[in-house]
């Protein structure tokens, strides 16, 4: 899926634990490559490793102002918007910049494409689906979301994305992929972004109790960063015109357990972590699974690394961070490999 010649790509969010991963797919092309973001949960050393490449643009700009004009100026093929906080802890501390980062910032890259002939891709999510009363979640399902709840700054405020892009493709105005993208996992994620796979290793790892939200049953299916990235390529590439692809679930349809995940990796990392359980918390969806036959019809795409082998790279990748941490040397060893779950 290789472009014949290098284009020009602006990755909104491109800092953060997914737009990283997407940068350096993009750059790996040949392709030259503007990175936006403000840093509110990117980092800088996500990075690092792209500071002398000549193909490689950051600026510091927050997408809920208008673009800076240069940027506007710039003659974009392909427009990523991966722009906003994702996880509860993140988006739930600046609930109302979650909603602007959403509706404002999304608005603002519409007209960046429209005024430049890009394409554009909305990384919009499962969250849109809310506590769903169906199961498992296919595109046409409209969702069960709670519009005042802590979380609706982001639910709500993707969907309102979703609403923007629908109505841009619509009247012509923006060429759009909207992809609805399910619990995702790998290196360079967050110690602190509150998600169960980072907050599960990093505990693991340290030899604290481990937080298990609820009684453990509610249940998550988690797709590797690559097969992810490789998704949103696929997506952002296809020829059709937006009003026949619609959005497209992208996420693993392997279901288990938060139970089950934190028994995988306490055995992963040899840790005999105590679990620890507290009440789930408001609006936290109670299954999720992604319908993905769209997306392997439309892309012939599915996930193909299996759960043992993407937690092995996560752990090895948070250990590392922890080298340097305050808990140095507090980490248990790495366990023989469990059995590989596809």
């Amino acid at each position: 899926m290789r472009h014949r010649e290098s284009t020009l790509v602006l990755v909104a969010g491109g800092a953060g634990f997914l737009g990283s991963h997407l940068c350096d797919r993009l750059l790996a092309e040949g392709h030259e490559v503007v990175c936006l973001d403000h840093f509110g949960t990117g980092r800088r050393r996500n990075l690092r490793h792209l500071e002398r490449e000549p193909r490689f643009d950051l600026v510091t700009h927050d997408v809920v102002e208008p673009l800076p004009a240069r940027l506007r100026r710039q003659r974009f093929a392909r427009i990523y918007n991966l722009a906003c906080p994702a996880s509860p802890p993140h988006y739930q501390a600046d609930p109302e910049h979650t909603l602007l980062t959403s509706v404002l910032g999304t608005r603002h890259l519409l007209l960046a494409a429209e005024e430049s002939g890009a394409r554009l891709l909305q990384a919009s999510t499962s969250e849109i689906y809310g506590d769903p009363e169906m199961h498992p979640q296919a595109e046409g399902y409209w969702g069960h979301v709670n519009p005042t709840g802590p979380r609706a700054c982001y639910d709500e405020g993707k969907r309102a994305a979703e609403t923007l892009c629908a109505d841009y493709a619509r009247a012509g105005r923006a060429a759009v992929r909207v992809a609805r993208i399910f619990n995702t996992y790998g290196p360079r994620m967050r110690a602190d972004d509150g998600r169960v796979v980072s907050n599960v290793i990093c505990q693991a790892l340290a030899g604290d109790d481990v937080t298990v939200y609820g009684d453990g049953s509610q249940t998550r299916s988690f797709c590797y960063v690559d097969d992810l990235i490789d998704g949103l390529h696929r997506l952002m590439e296809h020829p059709a015109e937006a009003r026949d692809i619609g959005a497209v679930n992208l996420g693993n349809p392997v279901e288990l357990t938060v139970s089950d995940l934190v028994r995988r990796v306490l055995a992963l990392t040899g840790s005999t972590a105590t679990v620890v359980n507290h009440p789930l918390p408001v609006d936290d969806p109670r299954r999720r699974r992604p319908d993905i036959t769209r997306a392997g019809a439309l892309l012939g795409w599915a996930p193909r690394v299996p759960l043992e082998q993407g937690l092995r790279a996560t752990v090895m990748w948070f250990s590392d961070e922890a080298e340097d941490g305050p808990r140095a040397g507090r980490r248990p060893g790495l366990a023989a490999p469990a059995a590989v779950v596809a």
